[in-house]
């Protein structure tokens, strides 16, 4: 027998919207499970038996983030399937970047009113990103908050938490001068700095259905598959991954003291959304690149004579502090 509370209802609680909501995203839900998920759905706590096999001393690594105000571009275009993929991409790509393999992911969803129709649509974005990152959607939140939120507002948020051994642990501590800085390339804004990105192309007005609202609703590249497959074949000595604060904020990060990352500009070219956004939005070079990851998902350190066979140099390590980017 499901409950049902009148009074609850009469404060803009519509506690049968939530389980119509979970009967429309379940199947989304499990689509995720990996073997190592034990129990069943819609317990108290989602639970996991990792598989501890290969490392002698298992370390867990989380990270959590949300999706930004990009979130308000579904919300506009009323287009919500993609940026459940942005919020498991912001999350699992921070915990790859110690060399740690996510093991699973737990959402929140904050709406003013749960319409189940778009809250499964949203479920199954994420369950995309986490099937994607080899994550099981372990568990989750949908909150209506009436009165604080307005009622086709919401927002999204999670976490994640990953597997490494310490021995094998990434930590920059490796990396050395003539050390090369390679690079990954993003597949376009990613999801940050769009405070900016609405601003400039004033998405309030922007046609719901143009080629460039759909541009800007590109979710965030997963690199979970792409790093693995990397770190199989070459020592990687320092990851960075690419979001708010760009390429000047985010390269020292994972740098030593005492080594700079020196970073030719001319080495790639970033998509073209990158300069349509600098032209019109009168934005200087630098601010650029303290932005917006400009093309580059992640920044990988390797040594001089590691294979990058196929792979973009973009710069190489100094003895110096934090990045120094040459135009």
């Amino acid at each position: 027998m499901k409950s049902f509370s009148e009074s609850y209802s009469k404060a803009g609680v519509d506690i049968t919207a939530g389980y119509d909501s979970v009967e429309k995203f379940k199947d989304y839900v499990k689509s995720t499970f990996t073997p190592e998920v034990i129990g069943g759905f819609g317990g108290f706590g989602g639970m996991i038996a990792p598989d501890l096999t290969g490392n002698a001393e298992p370390v867990l690594v989380s990270g959590t983030d949300g999706v930004g105000t990009k979130i308000r571009l579904a919300q506009l275009t009323g287009r919500h399937g993609t940026i459940g993929i942005d919020c498991v991409a912001m999350c699992v790509n921070d915990i790859i970047c110690c060399g740690a393999r996510p093991m699973f992911f737990v959402d929140y969803i904050a709406m003013g009113r749960n319409i189940p129709e778009r809250t499964a649509e949203i479920v199954k974005g994420v369950a995309e990103g986490c099937r994607q990152a080899g994550a099981a959607l372990i568990g989750g939140e949908c909150a209506e908050h009436p009165g604080l939120m307005a009622d086709d507002d919401y927002d999204l948020a999670g976490f994640a938490v990953g597997l490494a051994d310490r021995r094998k642990l990434i930590d920059g501590s490796a990396i050395q001068p003539g050390d090369l800085i390679i690079a990954l390339p993003s597949n376009g804004l990613h999801s940050n700095g769009f405070s900016l990105v609405r601003k400039v192309f004033d998405v309030e007005n922007l046609d719901p259905n143009s080629p460039l609202m759909a541009e800007l609703l590109t979710p965030t590249k997963i690199y979970v598959s792409e790093l693995f497959k990397l770190t199989g074949k070459i020592e990687v000595r320092g990851i960075s991954h690419i979001t708010g604060g760009g390429i000047i904020e985010n390269v020292p990060r994972m740098l030593p003291d005492g080594i700079k990352a020196v970073i030719d500009t001319k080495l790639w070219v970033p998509p073209p959304i990158f300069a349509e956004l600098q032209v019109k939005g009168d934005i200087p070079q630098r601010d650029m690149y303290n932005t917006f990851n400009m093309g580059v998902g992640m920044v990988i350190a390797v040594p001089p004579n590691a294979n990058i066979d196929g792979l973009t140099v973009i710069g190489v390590c100094e003895r110096g502090e934090g990045a120094d980017l040459k135009w």
